[in-house]
């Protein structure tokens, strides 16, 4: 009897539509896990990357020498993307002068919206994939809610059917009911939990580079002319 009402009994008495649900709950659920995992490992990497690149930057002696580190080691971090954009700005202000509109108001101007333009790259890129895990953490125990609701409708039914609510004529819808708020919980919880860890370390990681955007613009705009990042 106990392996008569085990969860394969249940699974396998839901119908389409409560086949249906599971498959949806099945897809968001894969799907956030996918996220979580994913962007856990590229931000553990993101932020190994970015730490060795800040703690080489700032054992650099000059302007120029920064040119050469990215030159040489190539762009893996936001913040090594952030300086190589900053160096480009000032590099094309410098060669081409100031008489292009991308240019208007002046060589420190210039150099502003660059570093802007960089933070606000990165963080429409950080953001990617959240949407999912939002949508995953408030759609979820909805969507169990209709198959709760449904297997209750059928539980209900097989009253009507039999004429009488015993054990044997409900406990199959009921129990159907019970395991798909279970699995909408199910999906909903590490969605919303991953939801607000990667906002949050997306917070911190912009303040972060905001921090060293300011750095970048008084060491570059402190250059004279901008001869100090020529290559």
């Amino acid at each position: 009897m106990e392996q008569g009402l085990g969860f394969a009994h249940f699974i396998r008495q839901t119908d389409a539509v409560g086949s249906v649900v599971l498959v949806l709950l099945l897809l968001l659920s894969m799907a956030s896990w996918y996220l979580i995992i994913s962007k856990s490992l590229a931000n553990w990497l993101a932020r190994r990357r970015a730490d060795a690149f800040l703690k080489a930057f700032w054992h650099l002696d000059s302007v120029a020498d920064m040119a050469d580190m990215i030159q040489r080691e190539g762009i893996n971090n936001a913040f090594a993307d952030l300086a190589f954009q900053a160096l480009e700005a000032m590099r094309n202000a410098n060669g081409r002068g100031l008489q292009k509109l991308a240019a208007a108001g002046g060589l420190v101007e210039f150099l502003t919206r660059a570093l802007r333009n960089g933070i606000e790259q990165e963080s429409a890129s950080s953001e990617h994939g959240l949407t999912v895990l939002a949508s995953a953490g408030s759609a979820a125990p909805y969507v169990g809610l209709f198959g709760t609701v449904w297997a209750i409708y059928h539980a209900l039914v097989q009253i009507g059917l039999s004429g009488q609510g015993t054990l044997d004529k409900v406990a199959g819808p009921v129990g159907e009911a019970l395991i798909m708020t279970a699995l909408g919980l199910a999906v909903a919880i590490p969605a919303v939990l991953a939801f607000n860890a990667f906002n949050r370390r997306n917070r911190l990681w912009l303040a972060r580079l905001d921090g060293f955007a300011h750095d970048l613009y008084v060491l570059l705009s402190a250059a004279e002319g901008g001869q100090a990042v020529a290559i």
